[in-house]
């Protein structure tokens, strides 16, 4: 009977893992395709006849991308960002969503709603107001005025799904904490931090690539003052509308792509379970 079962089981097995694979190709084509501009060679890259592969792959692209004078800069202003953003907004939302699920307060399921209304505005129809905003504040042409705005928008997810993982610590665990003599802040920092650490993860990585990725910002807010410029900025030195430099464009990109693998290598294994203990919940 498991064998008749396995044989109908394994053409849609099958179907299945062909759908995964054709998925797979798609979603990695453009990645392929910009690597493949970053080791093609200008004739090749002007061609009128684009060819999936190159016979003669070259670093040229790559000597452009670093001999720029003031990439090393943009890099580092870049990690800046995006570091301050993860650490920021991981701290604030574990605070944030302990505070909304341990204590009760008035108007606390106002505020968890008014979280998810946030999610919803699109962050163009924003720029223009926090403009004015960092405008007032003097924050115009420096990094405050691109790490604020992305940990105010890294908030509202952050905070919903670390709710689920402080949820699903005991209430008696932090009874018995404080038994054997814990105070609230070590059973806060000692205890339940560990415990949703996975969560923290996989809400660092999104808010990690959207600040690591942003033009808009960088773009809107980052004036005159090319110094406080982050990578995404940089790209626009081989993008000119008359002789753009493809080849720099696709050079840079795949740069770019390098710290958020490696930040994918670091934290994968927590980003898993992360990401199953927010669907669970």
């Amino acid at each position: 009977m498991r064998a008749v079962r396995g044989l109908v089981a394994r053409p849609w097995r099958l179907a299945a893992e062909t759908c995964a694979l054709l998925v797979a190709v798609v979603v990695a084509f453009p990645l392929y395709w910009m690597v493949l501009g970053a080791f093609k060679p200008a004739g090749e890259i002007r061609s009128s006849e684009p060819r999936p592969w190159t016979l003669a792959p070259s670093l040229d692209s790559f000597r452009r991308v670093f001999g720029q004078q003031e990439f090393g800069r943009y890099f580092l202003n870049s990690l800046l960002v995006a570091g301050a953003v993860v650490i920021a907004s991981g701290v604030i939302a574990f605070l944030a969503a302990t505070a909304v699920t341990r204590f009760r307060f008035r108007f606390r399921t106002t505020l968890l709603i008014m979280f998810l209304v946030a999610q919803m505005v699109p962050v163009e129809a924003l720029t223009i107001p926090l403009f004015f905003l960092m405008r007032d504040f003097g924050q115009l042409n420096t990094l405050g005025s691109l790490i604020l705005p992305h940990i105010a928008f890294s908030l509202p997810f952050a905070i919903w799904m670390l709710r689920g993982f402080v949820k699903a610590v005991p209430e008696a665990l932090e009874e018995a904490a404080y038994l054997d003599g814990a105070s609230r802040t070590r059973f806060l920092w000692q205890i339940l931090f560990p415990l949703v650490l996975p969560g923290l993860v996989a809400t660092s990585v999104f808010s990690f690539i959207s600040a690591w990725n942003d033009f808009l910002f960088a773009k809107s807010f980052i004036i005159s003052d090319t110094s406080q410029s982050t990578l995404p900025m940089a790209l626009l030195v081989f993008y000119k509308p008359d002789d753009p430099d493809w080849g720099g464009v696709m050079a840079g990109s795949t740069v770019m792509t390098i710290p958020v693998l490696v930040f994918f290598v670091l934290v994968q294994r927590r980003l898993v379970s992360g990401l199953g203990g927010a669907v669970k919940d």
